[in-house]
């Protein structure tokens, strides 16, 4: 009587949504590099505009990286590592990039929406993690 609950488990534990979700996961770290990549100027702009340095060698590793990791996400090559470096990366980049603690003299509206950047930001650190530890074989334990 409830088999069309057993077939659409089924329809969604196929390995295409598998990878789907990985894309998804990674779309805005594929976007972002991509775009890095098309205005070069910009992304080194973007690097001084949060105090780093050297900014052109900075903005071309993020580049690479980005680019990278989400490839071995995607590919399952190492994606643990993929992941991993993502993860590291989402954590280090919002601590750069969404400080809304320090926002005190800007309008409370733009305030919760850096604040809201900064929670879902640890949402697809948490992501990656999950990605990592399954890919580990994490999934076999307890």
């Amino acid at each position: 009587m409830l088999d069309f609950l057993h077939e659409g488990r089924s329809a969604f534990t196929a390995p295409w949504v598998h990878w789907l979700a990985l894309l998804f996961l990674c779309a805005a770290y594929l976007q972002g590099a991509f775009d890095k990549a098309r205005d070069f100027p910009a992304a080194v702009a973007e690097m001084r505009r949060f105090g780093l340095s050297p900014a052109a060698p900075l903005a071309a590793a993020t580049i690479a990286m980005e680019f990278v990791a989400s490839a071995l996400i995607l590919t399952g090559y190492h994606r643990w590592l993929g992941a991993l470096a993502l993860a590291g990366f989402t954590v280090m980049a919002n601590f750069l990039a969404d400080r809304f603690w320090q926002m005190d003299d800007k309008p409370k509206s733009q305030r919760v929406m850096v604040a809201n950047s900064f929670f879902e930001h640890w949402g697809l650190a948490g992501g990656f993690l999950l990605v990592a530890w399954y890919d580990l074989g994490g999934a076999h334990v307890g």
